[in-house]
């Protein structure tokens, strides 16, 4: 079992893992019901991808053990935001995006806001609408460890995103946007054996 759940981070980082995302529901809940479905096709880290149109939107699910909230750019746009600026190397241009810091959003369902000991046996596996997924560890993701916040963005440069899909994921930490997933629509927080 181990072996399987290092194989899946290990995938999942290096870019080349396509596992079904999962469907979405459209109001905000604390359910635990999911249903899948694929359609791999890439993510907006890679070269030519960006003039893919994204895939259809769905609300973005995350979910935790039996916990789960569903978010539309609606719901999201209420919460308080953060702005980055971040230099995407593939456009080589400074981009600037507004959103919520993902961190906000996992405490919202149960996750450790100050994660310690067996806590960081806890990772992400953010998807986008095509199966492409990016994981991170709970360390990337906790703003009183890692001071390069990671968000769900809702915007650039003032205006809602489009192209990409109305959700898109920034880490900001990162020297190049692998791990950037457009058209954001789920996010699955696991333990680690």
């Amino acid at each position: 079992m181990r072996t399987g759940v290092f194989a899946t981070i290990f995938l999942g980082l290096m870019g080349m893992a396509a596992v079904p995302a999962q469907a979405q529901s459209q109001q905000p809940s604390m359910s635990a019901g999911q249903t899948e479905s694929s359609a791999p096709m890439g993510h907006t880290g890679g070269m030519g991808e960006m003039d893919k149109p994204a895939p259809p939107a769905s609300p973005l699910k995350i979910t935790f053990g039996d916990k789960s909230a569903t978010w539309t750019p609606a719901t999201l746009a209420a919460l308080p935001h953060t702005t980055v600026t971040v230099y995407n190397e593939h456009t080589k241009a400074k981009e600037t995006y507004s959103g919520v810091p993902v961190m906000e959003l996992l405490t919202r369902i149960g996750v450790p806001a100050k994660p310690h000991g067996k806590d960081f046996r806890l990772y992400l596996v953010c998807v986008g609408s095509d199966g492409y997924e990016a994981v991170f560890a709970m360390g990337e993701i906790a703003p009183y460890i890692h001071d390069a916040p990671t968000i769900v963005a809702d915007s650039e440069d003032g205006k809602a995103l489009t192209s990409e899909g109305p959700l898109k994921l920034i880490s900001t930490g990162d020297k190049m946007p692998e791990r950037w997933v457009r058209n954001l629509v789920a996010i699955r927080v696991l333990a680690a054996d």
